[in-house]
């Protein structure tokens, strides 16, 4: 869950790289062509090299295990000169998460300042206090569907509705219509989906729904993030109203994009090329923990021609890997191909769903943008992976993994529907 890393917004564009599948393409036939999450062929690892975003602006691409780590972790390495003014153009639609008021875009002292306001809500004693709720949510939400009975989808029924129960609960917004948010959403994190107008618009609209909550919470405090948010922001000197309101709305979609996205690319490899794992998955919460970092690991968020990198550029020279990146270049750490690297992860998810990580993951990214709902995200698909696979031991796919309706244009990909039966 974060501004970032559920691609909340870093990893923007399509790089030009000859080393990468694309599978792009739009209708039914080209969904097809589309192989799950877990069987992309990504970037091998190897010293950075030079490729291009489809606004023709240079990138470097960032592949190995210790390279990705130093883009994240470098301060000569920000995200707030990407959008400064005379910047080359990094995304052609810009949406909500290119904007130079969002926590993401902003670097050193005044990115701490704004991140202090949230980040004592999703510690993980914190998020260890939310783990009886949320357990009792995932069970009502299988309930649910065994009631509806078998085959049903479990999109919609389960992976979709989870993290905004969960989010919604967080921010004190029960009874937030699924469809709006859904529809607000998928414009956040366009890449192809949505015309530039059509984008603003909606993020119109939703910076609208933001201010609205605010307004609301300065009246009636209560036991909630954005309660905490604004007290915290009371008592810090200079945060913006227009920080506030894009850090809530940031905040939403957030939480709940990442958690959906990865628990419907999870459940795919677990009902397909994974199934052999259902039965261990559903025996003890220990194995649920290691299965769920070695699929958050493995499993990439999008298409790799959408999300080339968490992005950065350079505000001086420095050397990445041998390479030498001058000052102004824009730089893409491909986390993906660093939770790959052979140097580093010798197993894959048949042999290694199980064990624990032989070094950390990237998929929650590193350094000071390191993402603020990590624990959460963890703890919701943990709970959700363990009790669906103890209560339906066997659950399967009712189709094959070719015909599944992706969504598209955005920068994950996760089912649109998944069919299922037990």
């Amino acid at each position: 869950m974060s501004a970032e890393n559920s691609a909340t917004g870093a990893r923007t564009g399509t790089a030009t790289d000859p080393g990468r599948a694309t599978g792009t393409g739009t209708g039914t036939a080209a969904q097809a062509l589309l192989p799950p999450l877990h069987c992309l062929r990504l970037l091998e690892p190897g010293p950075p090299r030079l490729a291009a975003l489809p606004t023709g602006t240079p990138v470097w691409l960032v592949s190995r295990h210790a390279d990705v780590r130093q883009v994240l972790t470098d301060p000569r390495l920000g995200r707030a000169t990407l959008h400064a003014p005379g910047a080359p153009p990094v995304s052609l639609t810009p949406n909500l998460l290119d904007s130079p008021s969002s926590m993401l875009n902003i670097d050193g002292v005044e990115h701490q300042r704004l991140r202090r306001t949230v980040q004592r809500a999703f510690t993980p004693r914190a998020i260890a206090r939310w783990r009886p709720w949320v357990a009792s949510v995932v069970e009502g939400l299988i309930d649910e569907l065994i009631d509806r009975g078998s085959p049903t989808d479990i999109v919609a029924g389960y992976t979709r509705p989870l993290p905004i129960a969960v989010i919604s609960r967080l921010m004190g917004l029960d009874g937030l219509d699924s469809k709006r948010l859904e529809h607000w959403s998928d414009h956040a994190l366009s890449a192809t989906a949505y015309s530039a107008e059509a984008i603003r618009t909606a993020m119109t609209e939703f910076a609208g729904f933001g201010a609205e909550v605010i307004a609301e919470r300065r009246a009636a405090p209560g036991d909630d993030l954005v309660s905490g948010l604004l007290a915290a922001a009371a008592d810090t000197p200079g945060i913006t109203e227009e920080q506030i309101v894009t850090l809530v709305i940031g905040l939403v979609v957030a939480g709940h994009e990442t958690t959906m996205t990865s628990l419907g690319n999870a459940l795919v490899y677990l009902l397909s090329d994974g199934h052999d794992a259902w039965q261990q998955l559903a025996s003890d919460e220990q194995s649920a923990a290691a299965a769920t970092e070695q699929l958050l690991r493995a499993v990439p968020l999008g298409d790799s021609d959408v999300l080339p990198g968490l992005l950065r550029r350079a505000v001086e020279d420095l050397d990445i890997g041998g390479v030498r990146i001058p000052a102004g270049s824009v730089v893409a750490a491909d986390t993906d191909a660093a939770n790959a690297d052979p140097e580093v992860f010798t197993g894959d998810l048949l042999t290694e769903l199980f064990s624990p990580l032989a070094a950390p993951m990237y998929t929650f990214g590193a350094g000071p943008h390191h993402c603020l709902g990590a624990w959460l995200a963890r703890m919701e698909l943990e709970l959700a992976l363990h009790r669906l696979a103890r209560r339906l031991p066997s659950l399967r796919l009712t189709g094959t993994v070719d015909a599944i309706d992706w969504r598209r244009g955005l920068l994950t990909r996760s089912p649109q529907h998944l069919r299922v039966a037990w």
